[in-house]
């Protein structure tokens, strides 16, 4: 779908949900170093169109799983602001009950069923998730995100040659930031070989965009959902993007050396928030005084979700042991 024939109503939504979610990591970042969050963060600053134009396409019945950087995901999903918070800050009140911090969001009223840290570990659970859809016969769609280093784990592999031999109605979606870690693509891939090529390798039809571009991500999910639903079997998506902060933390981390200040500034001009910014506003679609009142509208949501959080008490003893493992049915050993 080309842009000029997209509603206003839609690219508004596709602008202000990325608006929110820059806004929220923002806010996590300057209270971080209170350390009154005492689990790790990664943040997805500058990312943000996948996740916005992924499950833009995606309704509260459809399944979405992810990795230690999910909170876009999880608030693109409708998650719960104030419950992510909460869990950030390990207070009974988050979606995790305060036992899973930043890196393990689970929300089942919304169909996020959970993020990991552990790379790639969450994509043969979402193969399972899907699997289950199929035998049901029901028109879920189950759509997992995860880093360009998990497409280098055996399970990675697995999972797509499972998903291609049944036709599940899957989406897996790559975000492609060029790094693990520290550690570009040239250093952990073949030179020249692009990662749909793995996914194209196992029967997948699979397509490559720009991850700074809302509008492409939008465009291009539509399409491979539609065949998921249809029961046409899966489809790879691989989004090229750039996270702006360090892996693992609140703060930049150019300093170290791992990235140019060049490449950091040129993956900074393609911002995606601004890129749609510009059309929508040279189009008339928003006016700046439209901007500045979501702005100062998300900034109250948020200061209520902080205050929310920072108020709710801790998990008391028992629950470490609660909600952990599933209760053994009798006669069981």
């Amino acid at each position: 779908m080309r842009k000029e024939f997209m509603q206003p109503e839609l690219l508004k939504s596709l602008y202000y949900e990325m608006v929110r979610i820059r806004l929220v990591e923002e806010k996590i970042a300057e209270h971080y170093f209170e350390k009154e969050m005492r689990c790790p963060v990664h943040l997805s600053i500058g990312q943000e169109a996948i996740a916005v134009g992924v499950c833009a396409h995606l309704s509260g019945d459809d399944y979405v799983l992810s990795n230690h950087r999910s909170h876009g995901h999880y608030l693109a999903k409708r998650g719960n602001l104030q419950k992510m918070i909460a869990e950030l800050y390990g207070r009974v009140t988050g979606c995790s009950q305060g036992k899973g911090g930043s890196m393990h969001l689970i929300d089942l009223s919304v169909g996020f069923l959970g993020a990991t840290p552990i790379v790639g570990s969450t994509i043969p659970i979402a193969v399972g998730v899907a699997f289950g859809s199929m035998m049901r016969g029901d028109s879920r769609v189950t759509v997992v995100f995860f880093g360009d280093a998990a497409t280098e784990e055996g399970v990675f592999h697995e999972s797509l040659n499972f998903a291609s031999l049944k036709k599940l109605p899957i989406l897996f979606v790559c975000e492609n930031n060029l790094y693990s870690v520290y550690s570009p693509l040239r250093v952990r891939q073949p030179e020249g070989r692009e990662i749909i090529r793995l996914a194209e390798g196992h029967g997948i039809e699979a397509f490559q965009g720009d991850g700074n571009d809302v509008l492409e991500v939008y465009s291009l999910t539509e399409k491979a959902i539609r065949k998921a639903r249809r029961g046409e079997g899966p489809f790879f998506l691989e989004f090229k993007t750039y996270r702006w902060r360090e892996h693992c933390g609140p703060c930049y981390d150019n300093d170290l050396g791992y990235r140019s200040i060049k490449e950091f500034q040129e993956w900074k001009k393609r911002d995606p928030i601004k890129k749609l910014e510009k059309y929508i506003l040279k189009k008339g679609i928003i006016k700046k005084g439209d901007v500045e009142d979501f702005i100062h509208k998300c900034a109250e949501e948020i200061k209520i979700a902080f205050a929310f959080a920072q108020k709710s008490p801790f998990p008391e003893k028992h629950f470490l042991f609660e909600h952990i493992y599933a209760p053994a049915e009798r006669g069981e050993v």
